[in-house]
């Protein structure tokens, strides 16, 4: 029996090799456009869903002429910046980091409203995961206070989360002993050399980031709660209560509650609605080969995609093909 620590692996070597597919020789065609696609740290389900999207749509590159690469980036907010400034084509977001990019507040209050920003679909659902050392004794979110955390690096999504609610709980980063700013390739590590005691990511389940940790050194999951996460689902429309199984991961039987939001691939008014067009329908004209290409895939419906989360206009591209299949009017 293949266990399930190699079939989490499988897809990400699948994913990586996705990747690296897209930089072979290609054969010339008509109006050959380059698409990038920025996602996150490359054990992090962005990075594995944009390979699943480069992959589909590189499957068909010969009718339509585009080329599909991912690219490693810091996150939803990294992501959003760079799109507007014309230098990324599509990217990954988290849904509040969409929705707050749409109104020109929290992290994007300084620059205001982004008008031109448009959703193309969501994806899968991310939890707010809280890992812990063993030995740390941290049981919850509550127990974090003294502790050394990792509370995301700047211009992730998982950073501005982060924020959000510790502002909610009436503290600061000051609370901890240590507020390290590791990317989401390296807390793992960190947590596991005990250089931290616990760490803080939103993510799609299940995960190799999380899965490695807990499988060497027996990283416990903890729960996120409380009065002020109860307000913020309350408040903001972009927020979910979650559940991440019992099981999912090693050494971690016990289900674990929480909250979260949406992925969501978001691109730009100016990113051209035949290229959102082309992109859109190698995903969805090939959805069961999509949703097997990462186990966070495996559970969504297209329904769900183009309604759930998203916070921007639907760009015309992408409303062009929801149309065509009946799914909005």
């Amino acid at each position: 029996m293949i266990s399930f620590s190699t079939r989490i692996r499988a897809a990400f070597a699948l994913t990586a090799a996705t990747a690296l597919a897209t930089l072979a020789p290609l054969p010339a065609v008509a109006q050959s456009k380059f698409v990038t696609v920025g996602t996150g740290g490359v054990t992090g389900v962005y990075y594995a869903a944009g390979g699943a999207i480069c992959r589909l749509v590189n499957k068909e590159r010969s009718r339509h002429g585009l080329r599909c690469s991912v690219e490693s980036t810091g996150g939803s907010v990294f992501n959003v910046n760079t799109i507007k400034a014309g230098e990324l084509d599509f990217g990954f977001a988290q849904s509040d980091v969409q929705f707050n990019a749409v109104k020109g507040q929290s992290q994007f209050a300084k620059d205001g409203a982004w008008g031109d920003l448009r959703a193309v679909f969501s994806v899968h659902p991310e939890p707010f995961t809280l890992l812990t050392r063993k030995e740390a004794n941290i049981r919850s979110f509550e127990d974090l206070k003294g502790k050394r955390v990792n509370v995301g690096n700047p211009g992730s999504g998982t950073r501005a989360s982060m924020e959000e609610l510790l502002a909610a709980r009436g503290g600061s980063f000051k609370d901890f002993a240590l507020a390290s700013e590791l990317k989401a390739d390296e807390h793992g590590p960190a947590l596991c050399d005990g250089k931290i005691d616990a760490f803080f990511y939103g993510v799609g389940h299940p995960s190799a980031n999380i899965q490695d940790p807990t499988t060497s050194c027996g990283a416990r999951l903890a729960s996120i709660g409380g009065p002020a996460v109860d307000k913020l689902i309350a408040d903001r429309p972009y927020y979910a209560r979650a559940t991440i199984p019992g099981g999912l991961y090693p050494n971690n039987p016990d289900a674990v509650q929480t909250y979260g939001v949406l992925a969501t691939l978001v691109a730009s008014a100016k990113t051209p609605p035949e290229t959102v067009y082309q992109v859109v329908k190698a995903v969805f004209d090939n959805f069961e080969e999509f949703r097997k290409l990462h186990p966070a895939l495996a559970n969504l419906k297209p329904e769900d995609m183009v309604r759930d989360g998203l916070s921007a206009p639907l760009h015309d591209g992408a409303a062009r093909y929801y149309r065509e299949r009946g799914w909005i009017k």
